[in-house]
């Protein structure tokens, strides 16, 4: 029998630890990884060939664009989390045993609950709950549903112990319902599971009309059916609405589900959360019970000598993802703190503006970044996000709390236009086009062919010759291509020194003063030239003995 895509059969690896040693929902799992194996498993897979750095401008544009799913570097706080997680669902499994009867107990509690539709009996009292909750509250942005994504994917989602007949869900994600009742929320797992398991648990309980309660005790019941290993409610913030008193008794139902049902909870919301569980004590321990994460951004650039932060490291690592063909090898501080006071460290925003960047350097033809260019960037293409970034800046805890979101709206839509906005390189001038615009040059090509000269030599010859001489006689022409055919050359004449206008500087390479003029207040160029070595000081030179 051939198994869903999503699914994979149990493998049983004995574990080591005591309490994990003869149960099959947590032997079944994958082995624990030291942080080496963490920082691997969650690393991005960017795929980087230097080859492509000279592709075509659409072609790099689409790549460039690929680093907004592509890129993810892993942070202290990711593997802090990953570590959280990996107790958190084995802890819980602690409790729910396959294999000495303990998940059965928690089942035969459900089926009393779903049968009375109180939440609180049990028919037997020795059942015991060992799962844990754990809230993370981040400014979106942050990283906190693509880290969760990512430490996830370590996991398979569905395992089949066939020597059971048995199906276990290691993880289920939901997103709190807007208006934050529980009866949405009970839609929402149902829905889940359907999706993971290809089940109708949304028709067969939601299309009757069953109240909270009843629904409540169902969703239970189908968490310990399928040893539901951690349940992790995004947008938890959904629930600060005060309809139907849905936070008080929602926090109740979480409460009953770490409590009583025995599974894990984690809730994953945006700063506009922390007042939900912050509100009083008993709220608090609700949303603490493993601990509470905050992401804040990254912190600022530590200026102290041999000191690398994890900003540092994590630009460094993103500045080496660059398909521009005047791209510098190494970031400069200037530019790093340029960077950071734009971004203010947030994980989202670092790399949609490193994105939206590289894309208006292809656009402008400079083919590099600059501080002007991450400065312009950020003021065309990132003005929603200019507010909360202030406020990020200002360090006001008072402004910083007026926001709960950074969200760049329509990212794709600006992608797409700064891709078309893309000029086609001109095409190449054949001697095809050379004939259709000029009917001399296919005057002395017919005229050469005549006097037996080989065809094959002859097209670029006409091309050079009128290039170099364009307002000649033909006769002259003529005169001077035999000359160049019969010493067997057809040198290119000598290009006149081409004037580029001073709004074009700024593509210029990086050490051509033009370039640097452009990139520096005209009043400070004098002493940005002295204080990189590039003018000579007489009265220094004076003063050295000898």
């Amino acid at each position: 029998m051939a198994l869903p895509k999503n699914m994979v059969k149990a493998v049983y690896r004995p574990s080591s630890i005591p309490q994990y040693k003869g149960n099959p929902l947590i032997e079944a799992l994958p082995p624990l990884m030291d942080t080496r194996q963490v920082r691997s498993g969650l690393t991005g897979n960017v795929q980087f060939d230097p080859k492509d750095i000279y592709a075509g401008a659409r072609e790099r544009a689409h790549i460039i664009s690929s680093l907004l799913d592509d890129f993810f570097q892993p942070l202290s706080a990711h593997v802090q989390l990953e570590e959280k997680i990996s107790i958190m669902i084995r802890q819980g499994y602690v409790g729910r045993n396959l294999a000495d009867g303990s998940l059965n107990t928690h089942m035969q509690n459900g089926y009393e609950r779903v049968m009375t539709g109180d939440l609180e009996v049990c028919r037997f009292e020795h059942a015991k709950s060992t799962a844990s909750s754990l809230s993370l509250i981040g400014c979106s942005g942050s990283g906190k549903s693509t880290t969760i994504s990512r430490v996830f994917s370590t996991y398979p989602q569905v395992i089949y112990h066939e020597e059971r007949n048995f199906t276990q869900i290691t993880y289920l994600k939901v997103d709190c319902p807007h208006d934050g009742t529980l009866k949405n929320l009970c839609r929402q797992f149902f829905m889940a599971v359907d999706r993971v398991l290809h089940t109708d648990y949304e028709t067969k309980y939601t299309g009757k009309r069953h109240g909270t309660d009843k629904l409540l005790a169902m969703m239970s019941q189908v968490a310990n059916t399928h040893a539901i290993g951690v349940l992790i409610i995004d947008e938890i913030q959904h629930l600060d609405r005060r309809r139907s008193g849905g936070v008080e008794k929602m926090l109740n139902f979480f409460v009953t589900l770490v409590n009583t049902i025995g599974l894990p909870v984690i809730f994953v919301g945006t700063p506009k959360a922390r007042p939900i569980f912050e509100r009083d004590l008993r709220s608090a321990r609700r949303g603490a019970g493993f601990g509470s994460l905050f992401w804040e951004p990254m912190k600022a650039p530590d200026i102290s000598p041999g000191m690398k932060t994890e900003w540092m490291a994590f630009s460094d690592k993103l500045w080496t993802y660059q398909w521009l063909q005047k791209c510098d090898v190494s970031l400069s501080e200037d530019l790093r703190a340029c960077w950071y006071d734009l971004s203010q460290g947030v994980l989202d925003i670092v790399v949609k503006l490193f994105v939206l960047a590289q894309l208006r350097a292809i656009t402008t033809g400079g083919e590099r970044i600059t501080t002007g260019l991450l400065q312009k960037v950020y003021d065309d293409e990132l003005k929603p996000v200019h507010p909360m970034l202030a406020a990020l800046r200002s360090g006001d805890p008072e402004r910083i709390a007026q926001y709960s979101d950074l969200i760049v709206p329509n990212i794709d839509l600006k992608l797409l236009e700064l891709t078309a906005s893309i000029k086609l390189p001109a095409p190449l001038r054949t001697e095809a086009t050379l004939f259709d615009e000029n009917p001399q040059a296919q005057r002395l090509y017919n005229l050469l062919v005549g006097m037996e000269c080989e065809g094959n030599r002859i097209v670029p010859l006409v091309i050079r010759v009128l290039e170099a001489h364009p307002d000649l006689k033909t006769s002259k022409m003529i005169e001077l291509a035999l000359k160049w055919y019969e010493s067997q050359e057809a040198p290119r004449p000598p290009t006149k020194a081409k004037s580029i206008p001073r709004k074009d500087w700024h593509s210029l390479g990086s050490e051509d003063l033009r370039f640097v003029f452009s990139q520096t207040d005209s009043k400070d160029m004098y002493e940005h030239l002295k204080q990189n070595s590039m003018i000579f000081d007489m009265e220094d030179w004076l003063r050295k003995p000898g």
